[in-house]
């Protein structure tokens, strides 16, 4: 039964959108109804600023990190952990408070990855930076670091569960950024900072 409770409450806190109440206590515009309509941090880059853009990427990596680290303090099951983490992952993208329609995942996967283990999130955080430095495109650089996700959680904690769980993320994560992969092989994808 806490099994159960804890993915439920991992999903209801995915389910919080970080960029909806972040533009709308900050008086900015619907992240849904400008710029990409993705209510996620690098759409409210474009249509609110820095400042607000980072504290959606906290809200949003914050809400993903959370819900496993209270996992981790009831529990060592690695299925537990990782279904807690995916449950999370899913609330960002369906949200069940914004009618399902939510962003596409990459500070909440992040967050998740950071719970699993700080190195792991740390390393496909810095990835993320290193591909968004030399190439100015966040979606580039999402698709690569969190391609690499699962490899980098095999090599440091080597659960069987994780590393799946992971790949089942990162799946998922190409499949919300079709769209985005498709400009990339075209060449009009927007970079980081420009519309």
């Amino acid at each position: 039964m806490l099994d159960y409770a804890l993915i439920l409450i991992a999903y209801l806190l995915g389910s919080i959108s970080a960029a909806i109440i972040v533009c709308k206590l900050m008086g900015l515009p619907d992240p849904r109804s400008e710029g990409s309509g993705n209510p996620g941090a690098t759409n409210v880059l474009r249509v609110g600023g820095k400042k607000a853009a980072a504290i959606t990427l906290f809200g949003d990596t914050l809400k993903g990190l959370l819900p496993v680290l209270i996992a981790w303090a009831l529990t060592s099951d690695p299925l537990i952990i990782g279904l807690v983490g995916i449950a999370a992952f899913i609330g960002h993208l369906y949200p069940v408070f914004f009618g399902f329609k939510g962003g596409k995942g990459v500070a909440t996967m992040l967050g998740v990855l950071f719970g699993y283990h700080w190195l792991a999130g740390a390393a496909t955080g810095l990835t993320w930076l290193v591909i968004a430095k030399v190439f100015k495109i966040s979606s580039l650089s999402a698709l690569i670091a969190t391609a690499l996700a699962p490899i980098y959680i095999w090599f440091i904690m080597g659960h069987q569960e994780l590393v799946i769980i992971t790949a089942v993320m990162t799946v998922i994560l190409f499949i919300r950024h079709r769209s985005n992969i498709q400009n990339l092989l075209s060449g009009a994808e927007g970079k980081i900072g420009k519309n």
